[in-house]
């Protein structure tokens, strides 16, 4: 083959056999002139436009990222001087009978005392039961929230005080007996207390604008706060009235619906389902809290938001609570109570606890998976359920 053309050419990625084809320049860039050939037009002005196009979108990016900074800047600020009043209404005794936290909310589970106190008696000096007492747990690292309705009519040993109704420790020595008495029935550290005056209740709601509540059956209360003017139309009126679905409520309504005690379309409700209404409520506010709505308003809300509380939760310790709210995923929210049965005595009508109670705060605390009341426990059956 000496001498002779080789009947393959050499490429970068191999070699192809048969006949060599002449390869074709590629065209340069420029106007082809009348005798075939082209003109190099020379170099090109970078393209500014696109460039420009990009900074300027990167400036908007920048500046709207302050702007939202500086906006929840302002919010928090405003929250915190309301959460700083609420801070100076707890009685300091109430947080001597906390339990000192494990670690910060963010990081480590906590436990939340929830008493929902009704006209704002204790404020004045008087004497308050406990109309709501809910125990709120969160375990960040499993994503979990777990709210325990605790009834009120639930005979327990009262620290100093002997046997009576749960609620009545409140009346009997305020937040700081009724965090003592709590502890002792759970047998759970209480960590945090918030005291929430149902006299102001509804203002937190509408500076919120509204919550919305899923109500599982339709209502008809008994008569209690008739909105009617004259004596005739409330001896006429049947009571307040909600039908079954969602819907959106203001703070009147909301803290209605929170309060109601009897259904006269269903006898068989109880204390225990207004604890769950009670429940509804609460997560519905701290849905609307985290949302997106509410951060727009922050600055304008922010110190209405702790108005009817008394805690010893800082700012920063609540928006931690509102971040484990926000991660927590639907089947991740527990709703439990405790129950038992009712008895009947001189002194008048209690709930008598039963061995499941011990079960269901096993259940909230995560040792053992969540199970409903048993079938057959009657109205009263402690158990707990997943989801909203």
């Amino acid at each position: 083959m000496a001498g002779k053309d080789k009947p393959y050419r050499v490429y970068r990625g191999g070699r192809a056999k048969g006949p060599i084809r002449p390869e074709v320049p590629k065209e340069p860039r420029g106007a082809r002139q009348r005798d075939g050939r082209y003109r190099y037009p020379g170099p090109q002005p970078a393209k500014r436009g696109r460039r420009r196009w990009r900074r300027r979108l990167a400036a908007g990016l920048l500046l709207l990222l302050a702007l939202a900074l500086v906006w929840g800047v302002l919010g928090f600020l405003a929250f915190r001087s309301g959460v700083s009043e609420a801070n100076a209404r707890l009685d300091p005794r109430a947080v001597r009978a906390l339990s000192p936290p494990d670690g910060a909310v963010l990081a480590t589970p906590a436990n939340t005392l929830l008493l929902g106190v009704d006209r704002g008696l204790w404020r004045g000096g008087g004497s308050a039961r406990s109309d709501a007492i809910v125990l709120v747990r969160t375990d960040p690292d499993d994503h979990r929230i777990a709210f325990l309705s605790i009834p009120r009519d639930l005979r327990v040993e009262i620290p100093r005080h002997g046997t009576q109704k749960v609620n009545a420790a409140f009346a009997l020595g305020g937040p700081t007996l009724a965090v003592q008495t709590v502890a002792n029935v759970t047998g759970l550290p209480i960590h945090h207390v918030a005291v929430v005056d149902f006299g102001t209740f509804g203002e937190v709601i509408d500076a919120l604008g509204s919550i919305t509540i899923n109500v599982p059956k339709r209502i008809l209360s008994n008569k209690f706060e008739c909105p009617r003017k004259s004596p005739a139309a409330c001896d006429r009126w049947r009571g307040w009235r909600f039908r079954k679905g969602e819907q959106e409520m203001d703070g009147k309504r909301a803290l209605i619906y929170a309060r109601v005690r009897q259904n006269q379309l269903n006898p068989g409700e109880s204390d225990i389902t207004r604890g769950e209404r009670q429940q509804a409520v609460l997560q519905a506010i701290a849905d609307e809290t985290v949302s997106l709505g509410t951060y727009l308003r922050g600055p304008f809300i922010g110190d209405d938001l702790a108005k009817p509380l008394a805690t010893d939760l800082s700012a920063f310790e609540f928006v931690q609570l509102g971040w484990v709210k926000f991660r927590t995923p639907d089947d991740g929210v527990l709703r439990c109570r405790l129950g038992g049965t009712i008895s009947n005595t001189s002194e008048g009508s209690f709930i008598v606890g039963t061995e499941e109670n011990v079960s269901v705060i096993a259940m909230v605390t995560g040792k053992t998976a969540p199970q409903p009341p048993p079938p057959g426990s009657g109205p009263f059956g402690p158990g707990c359920l997943v989801g909203r």
